[in-house]
């Protein structure tokens, strides 16, 4: 296993490790505005959501490496503790990757990336009109993380409204990821798209406790056919369940797995738990 050595490794390098190992990031478009009333446009994929009651978001303007310098989205937040967190779809991801060039601090990144500018209800920072969910947040505070360039400023915001565009919502008027087709942020110049191959369910055990990898039998536990995650969904049950026919009696202990595995990949977990027991 490749070791890196933090003290001898240049802050460049490092910072390319840990992006692109820590990945996928969700990116926070973030809209500020300066004491002179211009606007910044900013996104920061060092991003996500800490608290729900109450709703908090934290997201890390970065010093710059090259010069420890900071970004304009620091200046605005440290004078007028508001901002807006903007997340980033798919048809706006080129946009974003423009706004995050280092323009002047006079200009102004809607009119530079080509977003559009809607009015804040709380706060005075505007909305991106093209961004699928607006989170309008004021600042509750900034941590300083270091001294030098690359270290970051934890921003921790706190939700006062939300702005949902209703054409992520499903029939249920819930956010549906296809819809939303949200982008995440890679290392170096790569981004992630949420598709229907990306994506798949695992049904979460909140309301029961499965029996646990090490309650289950000998020969399912030590398969070496099954994998870890299959052992995982077989675990999930609250009991083993009892046999309900014999149609698998004549096979052996691998093809008996083997057909588990199938079963498993297709979602069919109380079929598979039928070929193993």
């Amino acid at each position: 296993m490749k070791e890196i050595d933090i003290k001898s490794i240049s802050t460049k390098n490092l910072y390319q490790i840990l992006t692109s190992a820590i990945t996928p990031r969700p990116i926070a478009l973030v809209s500020t505005i300066d004491n002179n009333g211009t606007s910044n446009l900013s996104p920061y994929s060092f991003f996500n959501v800490f608290s729900i009651n109450p709703p908090i978001l934290i997201f890390s303007p970065v010093n710059r490496v090259r010069d420890n310098t900071k970004k304009d989205t620091l200046h605005n937040i440290n004078d007028m503790k508001e901002c807006v967190v903007g997340l980033v779809s798919e048809n706006i991801a080129q946009q974003i990757s423009l706004a995050s060039s280092n323009f002047l601090p006079h200009e102004d990144e809607f009119k530079k990336a080509g977003f559009s500018k809607l009015e804040s209800k709380y706060v005075k920072p505007f909305l991106i009109k093209e961004s699928p969910i607006n989170f309008e947040c004021k600042v509750n505070s900034v941590i300083k993380l270091g001294e030098e360039g690359g270290s970051g400023n934890l921003v921790v915001c706190e939700i006062i409204n939300i702005h949902i565009n209703e054409e992520v919502l499903d029939k249920d008027d819930q956010i549906d990821p296809f819809k939303l087709k949200i982008v995440s942020r890679l290392g170096g110049d790569w981004y992630g798209k949420t598709t229907a191959k990306s994506l798949y369910q695992i049904s979460k055990p909140i309301s029961k406790i499965g029996i646990g990898i090490d309650n289950l039998p000998e020969e399912i536990k030590n398969s070496k056919i099954l994998s870890g995650n299959d052992l995982a969904i077989l675990a999930s049950i609250e009991d083993i369940p009892s046999k309900k026919n014999n149609t698998s009696s004549d096979l052996n202990t691998e093809e008996k797995h083997i057909l588990a595995k199938q079963l498993l990949e297709e979602g069919k977990a109380k079929e598979a738990w039928q070929k193993l027991i």
